[in-house]
């Protein structure tokens, strides 16, 4: 069983992503084709989770589009991701940052830290 891991692990092709956590905003630039035409879309929110760990990794990123609340789930190794840019650092004090999806306006605001 640990030799079929292993297996899998090395024959996926690991990405370099800045490291970001729970809190953090982030930018997920996303390849989306549309018939034989390929094109980069911007998906900027706050990351929820992060899930799993190895080549199943997968990580939530929430955002408010027309007052309404989307999330969607990443997986961290997809060729479909360009490139993750963390445009701030939350200061919190979970891993799972479910609570946000019942706040709204300013009391879904999370801190910033410090640099």
């Amino acid at each position: 069983m640990d030799l079929v891991k292993f297996v899998e692990e090395q024959s996926v092709v690991k990405n370099t992503f800045p490291s970001f956590k729970a809190g953090d905003t982030v930018s997920v630039h996303y390849k989306i084709r549309e018939g034989n035409k390929e094109r980069i879309q911007l998906y900027q929110g706050v990351c929820l989770q992060r899930n799993s760990v190895g080549n199943s990794e997968t990580f939530t990123v929430r955002k408010v589009s027309n007052g309404i609340g989307v999330e969607r789930i990443f997986p961290i190794n997809s060729p479909n991701i360009d490139k993750i840019e963390v445009n701030s650092v939350g200061k919190v004090r979970r891993a799972k940052l479910f609570y946000l999806r019942a706040l709204t306006g300013k009391a879904a605001r999370i801190k910033s830290k410090r640099v």
